[in-house]
C-alpha cells in the first residue's frame, strides 16, 4: 500500500508519452551519437534503437529473478457498537453485539533477495501487523516469510526464507547516482508479478516529505504504483540504488513522482538489522534548525549554509566534544551541511564510537571539533498493561521525553506520560487519542509511568475519571466515564 501525497496537480507542457520519447532520444543520443547525425539512415535509427533495446532487456532479465512477490494476511478488528452495552440494545440484537468482529484482509507488496541465504529486503509497510508472510519466487516457488527486524523510521524491513542458492541483485552506490541517470523499477504493481518500468532520476535527496524520520529519497518517474512498494530501484549496470517505496498521487496511482529509498541507507539498516539484531544509529544530541537570511545575518554570516545549534542534550556527545548553543555548523567528516535533514542522516549513518570531524563558526570565527559519536537511545517501548478494571482499563502509556516534545514542536515545559496504545475494547477508545499526553489524573499529576500506575491502579471500577491531558498542544480536562456507565 503506497503513501499518497495529494499536494496539488502538475501542468504538463507535452503529453506524457511525447515527453517520454523525447527524453529516451534525448538519452540514446549520448550513448549513440550516430543517432546526432541528420543524414542518419533508416536501417542505421533501427540498429541503434534495437541495440538499446537489447541493452535494456538484459538488465530486466538478470534483475527479475531476485524480485519476489510479498503478501500479506492481517487480522481487522471492528469496533464494538457503541450501543452494545445498553440492556435495551442487546434485548433486540443479542449478546453478540457486543463481541468484536474480525476479518482477514490480504495486501501485496515487492521485495528482492539481498543474499544467496535468503534475506529479502522490503517497506516495513509491507509487512507491518501482518500475521502471515507469503514469498513468491519469479519460478513460482513460495515460502513463509519470517521477519528478523523492521524500521520504521527509514520505511525498511528484512524478512527471510529457508532456502539457499538464491539469484541476488548487486548493489549499487546511491551515492554516486545523478539527475537524469536511466533507470528500471521493477515490482509487481496492482499484483502483476514481475513487472519492469523505465525512467530517470529526478531529483536526489528529497527530504521533508513527512514519509519517516529519515529521508534522503531518490525521485523518479519511472511508473511505480500500489504493489510496487519494496522493489528495487536499478540502474543500466543491473545494481539496486534504492527501494521503491512511495508515490506522490492525487488518485491512487502513477503520477510522475515515485519516491525510492537510496541503496546506501537501506544496506546500512539491513546489516545492522542483520548483524546486530537491530538499528543502531549515531547520536550527537543536538537540536536544531534550519538558518534562515534573517538569522544568518543576525548571527553575522556571510552565508546561509549550515545549521543552527540550538541546544544539547545535558552529557551528550556535542557538548563533550565542546559544541555549544549558537554554533553554527557547516561540515561534516569533511561533507558541506546543506539542512538539518542532511545532517541528521549523515550522522545517524555513523558508527557509535567514531570520532567525528564537526566544522562549525562561532563568534564568526570557523573552528573544528572532534565529537566521540553515541548511540542513538531507543525510543521508549510502552508500558504492559496493567490490569486495571476501572475506565483507563486498556490504555497503555510511555514516558514523555525531549525528543518527543520536540517532534510534537512542544517547546514549553510539560510533565507527564504519552498515550502510546488503546485497546479496542478500553472504555476511553473513542475519549483518548494515541499520543495524548496525560497531565493529570482525579488532580495529581502523573510525572512518570509509575506515578500514572500507582493513581490509576487506586481508582474503583464503577467510577468516573478526570484527566488534564495536552492534545495537539493545547491543554483540556476530559473525562473518562466508567464501563457500563452512561
Amino acid at each position: 500500500m503506497e503513501h499518497k501525497h495529494s499536494r496539488g496537480e502538475y501542468r504538463h507542457f507535452f503529453p506524457a508519452g511525447v515527453s517520454r520519447l523525447l527524453i529516451i532520444l534525448l538519452s540514446l543520443s549520448f550513448l549513440f551519437p550516430a543517432l546526432a547525425r541528420a543524414d542518419m539512415s533508416d536501417k542505421e535509427a533501427t540498429e541503434v534503437l534495437s541495440r538499446f533495446g537489447e541493452a535494456l532487456s538484459k538488465v530486466a532479465e538478470r534483475v527479475k529473478p531476485a524480485v519476489v512477490n510479498i503478501s500479506t494476511t492481517r487480522t481487522i478488528k471492528t469496533p464494538r457498537h457503541p450501543f452494545a452495552d445498553d440492556p435495551l440494545f442487546r434485548k433486540f440484537f443479542g449478546d453478540g453485539a457486543q463481541e468484536q468482529q474480525k476479518r482477514k484482509a490480504t495486501s501485496l507488496g515487492s521485495g528482492f533477495i539481498a543474499s544467496p541465504d535468503g534475506y529479502i529486503l522490503t517497506n516495513n509497510h509491507v509487512i507491518d501487523a501482518a500475521d502471515d508472510i507469503l514469498v513468491r519466487l519469479s519460478d513460482n516457488r513460495e515460502y513463509k516469510g519470517k521477519v528478523i527486524g523492521m524500521d520504521s523510521r527509514t520505511d525498511v524491513a528484512v524478512i527471510k526464507i529457508n532456502e539457499k542458492d538464491l539469484p541476488t541483485i548487486p548493489w549499487g552506490n546511491s551515492d554516486a547516482a545523478k539527475v537524469g541517470e536511466m533507470i528500471l523499477a521493477v515490482g509487481n504493481p496492482y499484483g502483476l508479478s514481475q513487472t519492469v518500468t523505465m525512467g530517470i532520476i529526478s531529483a536526489l535527496g528529497r527530504t521533508g516529505m513527512g514519509i519517516t524520520d529519515y529521508e534522503d529519497f531518490i525521485q523518479t518517474d519511472a511508473a511505480i504504483n500500489p504493489g510496487n512498494s519494496g522493489g528495487p530501484l536499478v540502474n543500466i549496470k543491473g545494481e539496486v540504488i534504492g527501494i521503491n517505496t512511495a508515490i506522490f498521487s492525487t488518485t491512487g496511482g502513477y503520477q510522475g513522482v515515485g519516491f525510492a529509498i537510496p541503496a546506501a541507507m537501506a544496506k546500512n539498516v539491513m546489516e545492522s538489522i542483520i548483524n546486530q539484531g537491530k538499528v543502531v544509529r549515531g547520536w550527537l544530541g543536538v537540536q536544531i534548525q534550519p538558518l534562515t537570511a534573517e538569522l544568518a545575518k543576525q548571527f553575522k554570516l556571510k552565508s546561509e549554509t549550515g545549521v543552527l545549534l540550538v541546544d544539547t542534550v545535558e552529557g551528550g556527545p556535542a557538548e563533550k566534544g565542546g559544541l555549544k548553543r549558537g554554533d553554527v555548523i557547516v561540515e561534516y567528516e569533511g561533507r558541506k551541511i546543506t539542512d538539518p535533514f542532511h545532517f541528521k542522516n549523515m550522522v545517524a549513518m555513523t558508527r557509535p564510537g567514531a570520532a567525528a570531524q564537526v566544522k562549525l563558526i562561532r563568534d564568526g570565527n570557523l573552528l573544528t571539533a572532534k565529537v566521540i559519536i553515541g548511540e542513538l537511545p531507543m525510543e521508549p517501548q510502552a508500558a504492559p498493561n496493567a490490569d486495571f478494571s476501572n475506565a483507563l482499563k486498556g490504555v497503555s502509556v510511555q514516558e514523555l521525553t525531549e525528543e518527543y516534545l520536540r517532534k510534537s514542536n512542544i517547546t514549553k515545559k510539560v510533565s507527564g506520560v504519552v498515550i502510546n496504545k488503546i485497546d479496542e475494547d478500553s472504555p476511553a477508545l473513542s475519549i483518548l487519542s494515541k499520543g495524548d499526553i496525560i497531565l493529570e489524573v482525579n488532580r495529581k499529576a502523573v510525572p512518570n509511568v509509575k506515578e500514572y500506575d500507582s493513581i490509576v491502579s487506586a481508582i474503583g471500577k464503577d467510577k468516573d475519571v478526570l484527566m488534564l491531558i495536552m492534545r495537539d498542544g493545547v491543554s483540556q480536562y476530559i473525562t473518562v466515564s466508567a464501563p457500563g456507565g452512561k
